[in-house]
């Protein structure tokens, strides 16, 4: 009776990877249920949750340039207009050009995705619950494998015991249905997860998704100028509509 040895391994591994996978979705979900409400999102924010740093370095270059306090030129250099920044943002991109006045725009943006205004804003954004905490994300993430392997591991197993030769032929009836059984465990745990656990972006969370969507109502109220910059936050360079300006960003994406 190896295969009994066989379908304790199965279960193990079952019971470990569904274990798992729920416990980091309830850490997931209490995190979500703590998240902030009334939460007032700004550009920076927005722009944050809906594409990370280098989405923030990218809003504030539009920014500056709709203000004709910076030129960006479509070879694709950052030419200081205004050298007083408004914000600890635009004074991180002003940093970031240099004493010079001129600059490429794609170490520009590099270098403001990586300053210390930038990981501040991430910082308040995962301690009000908006945005996905790098352990929250690798830990759903990493059981929702585990349980994906533990499944493979109990089809492989069940298969080993029933190709075993010292197997009785009679006894392949209820080995199939021992095997069946961890199997359906894991299964259905993935199915539940699916359904249940929320789908976290590379950014936001639940919570920052919900905010995201509420923010075409809340721009059209704000003027023509805050919805042009809230469409560049979510969407990014593709909602730039000046030629000249989408042009610099393209030459920065093929460089």
């Amino acid at each position: 009776m190896f295969w009994v040895l066989l379908l304790l391994l199965a279960w193990v591994a079952a019971g470990t990877s569904c274990t798992r996978l729920c416990l980091a979705a309830v850490r997931a979900a209490a995190v979500d249920a703590n998240a902030a409400r009334g939460h007032a999102l700004t550009l920076y924010e927005a722009a944050f949750l809906s594409g990370g740093p280098k989405r923030v370095a990218d809003l504030t270059l539009v920014a500056m340039a709709r203000q004709r306090r910076l030129l960006l030129a479509h070879t694709g250099w950052a030419t200081v207009v205004d050298p007083n920044g408004r914000d600890e943002m635009e004074r991180s991109v002003l940093g970031a050009i240099g004493p010079e006045g001129q600059s490429r725009i794609a170490p520009v943006r590099r270098t403001t995705a990586a300053a210390d205004p930038v990981r501040s804003l991430a910082d308040r954004l995962v301690t009000a619950g908006l945005a996905v905490p790098d352990g929250a994300r690798t830990t759903v993430a990493g059981a929702v494998r585990q349980v994906q392997a533990a499944s493979a591991a109990v089809a492989a197993l069940g298969a080993v015991a029933l190709l075993m030769p010292a197997e009785a032929a009679e006894e392949h009836v209820p080995v199939v249905v021992w095997f069946a059984l961890p199997l359906l465990l894991t299964l259905s745990c993935l199915v539940i997860a699916r359904v249940e656990v929320h789908p976290y972006t590379r950014w936001a969370s639940p919570a920052g998704q919900r905010l995201l969507g509420a923010l075409p109502r809340h721009a059209d109220e704000a003027g023509d100028d805050r919805t042009y910059l809230t469409s560049v936050a979510v969407r990014g360079i593709r909602a730039i509509g000046e030629p000249e300006l989408r042009a610099a960003f393209t030459h920065r994406e093929r460089g």
